[in-house]
């Protein structure tokens, strides 16, 4: 199995659309993996819920994770999501940090973040982490046309 820097290494090359969403799969897969079943039980338990829209049950058990493994950015990452699918941006600001502190690569964390600011109405910073995603992934499917479409909203 290719290691985490492997594929981010080719992710920063991939150019066709198969090709990055195999990479990124590939990621995906080794950022959920916990290698412990109660770490497990928690994440996916966390999952389901998000995936039912239960997004006080998913914050609950993603808490879990996080204080049973804070080393672990996919627990801060999943939590930050449920946050922010319940409306509470400043929590997924916070809990998307503590994804990039420690996984400084995580795309999904990167493209989450400016999917907040955008939100909260912060241009020029969901430019400035657009452009930190560029430099993992330049061929990142539709971020070109996100970064053009900044740079003329901040132009005007």
């Amino acid at each position: 199995m290719d290691s985490l820097d492997d594929l981010f290494d080719r992710l920063r090359t991939a150019a066709s659309p198969a090709e990055i969403e195999a990479l990124q799969d590939g990621i995906w897969q080794l950022w959920l993996t916990t290698a412990h079943p109660l770490l497990d039980k928690y994440l996916e338990a966390g999952m389901r819920a998000l995936s039912a829209e239960e997004y006080t049950l998913a914050i609950r058990e993603f808490t879990e994770l996080t204080v049973a493994a804070p080393e672990y950015a996919e627990g801060w990452n999943k939590r930050a999501t449920a946050y922010y699918l319940r409306g509470e941006f400043k929590a997924a600001l916070r809990d998307v940090a503590e994804t990039l502190r420690h996984e400084p690569r995580h795309f999904g964390a990167l493209s989450g973040w400016a999917t907040i600011l955008r939100t909260i109405g912060d241009n020029r910073g969901a430019l400035r982490v657009l452009q930190r995603l560029e430099k993992l992934c330049p061929h990142w499917p539709g971020l070109q046309n996100q970064l053009r479409d900044l740079r003329d909203t901040l132009e005007d």
